[in-house]
């Protein structure tokens, strides 16, 4: 971490660091995140096509992954992706409808919502993997949490979404979800939104929870499996162009009874697994690629490049390789 632009303040409590951002040395957005610009437009192109700094490490990292390659997903994401489903949302939605505009934010908020109704109230809560920050306040309305705590292992989505954080009343961690920065036995619930199948070990992360969860804790959280393996030229192509530019390891492509058998091999019990990709990808698809059919503010290039990468992802889940689930698990 670059001591230069935090200070990690110990928390006795919960035997964590806390990541506080230090206004006075400021914090290193990335450059297209500092530019003020139209959202999707950068301070500073590469070229014409619109592509920054950030996308073309981003685009590096396809060829070879680093440490944190989530990290570079995400930079390059940025705070303002302009196929985001709602301004500063970035999971996909739980949707009542086929996926228009109108219904977009809510169904945002309806997936976190969904999520967190499973934890306890007025417990200690962990935010695994939190975006933007986004969620929080939402979070803590519903569960008023005596302590919420993100954690994000990508230091410039804590610092961007400081305000949102503050206003839930969250504890910023700067750490990695499969080695939590949590003392044992701590917290009572943690909810993950859409993030699991970017961490490093999935394996790990169910071992992190069962440790860091009281007796009776709750783990609430969504994923991506997949639900069969690639086997057409297409199929192939589509799954590895994902798993590379969304800086996944191929590990992590496990189907759904695979995932729960490894939350109950961590220790986990009462592993519920409830399947919704037709109310989480496919109206997102429709979504995207409505607002791919016209104009938008982003540079011709980024739209043509998400264009392919829609294509993509609407010919896996059409053909039944990817779906969505909601898991719910105990600490016994």
């Amino acid at each position: 971490m670059k001591a230069t632009c935090e200070l990690l303040v110990e928390d006795h409590e919960f035997g964590m660091l806390v990541f506080t951002p230090r206004p006075e040395l400021g914090v290193p957005l990335p450059e297209s995140r500092r530019s003020g610009m139209i959202p999707g437009m950068a301070a500073k192109p590469v070229n014409l096509a619109g592509w920054t700094g950030e996308h073309v490490r981003h685009a590096a990292a396809m060829i070879r992954q680093g440490s944190n390659p989530a990290a570079r997903v995400y930079e390059s994401i940025g705070t303002d992706f302009f196929l985001a489903m709602a301004p500063g949302w970035l999971n996909l939605g739980l949707w009542e409808g086929p996926g228009s505009e109108e219904e977009a934010e809510e169904a945002c908020r309806r997936l976190v919502a969904t999520l967190a109704s499973a934890l306890p109230a007025e417990g200690v809560i962990l935010d695994v993997g939190n975006g933007l920050g986004t969620q929080d306040p939402l979070i803590s309305s519903l569960v008023r949490p005596r302590r919420l705590v993100a954690v994000n292992i990508t230091e410039w989505q804590l610092a961007a979404g400081r305000d949102r954080l503050r206003e839930a009343g969250a504890a910023p961690v700067a750490g990695d979800a499969a080695r939590l920065p949590v003392a044992d036995a701590t917290v009572d619930g943690i909810i993950s939104v859409e993030a699991a199948f970017h961490f490093s070990s999935r394996k790990a992360f169910f071992e992190e929870c069962y440790r860091v969860l009281r007796p009776g804790g709750v783990l609430s959280m969504s994923d991506i499996p997949v639900r069969r393996w690639p086997i057409t030229p297409a199929e192939v192509l589509s799954g590895l162009t994902q798993l590379r530019v969304f800086g996944l390891r191929p590990s992590m492509a496990m189907t759904a009874g695979q995932i729960a058998a490894t939350a109950r091999a961590a220790g986990l019990a009462g592993v519920e697994v409830t399947a919704c990709g037709d109310r989480v990808i496919a109206p997102a698809l429709r979504l995207a690629s409505a607002r791919l059919a016209t104009r938008l503010g982003a540079p011709a290039g980024q739209q043509e490049a998400a264009r392919l990468l829609l294509r993509q992802v609407g010919l896996l889940w059409r053909r039944h390789i990817i779906d969505y689930l909601l898991l719910r698990a105990t600490r016994p």
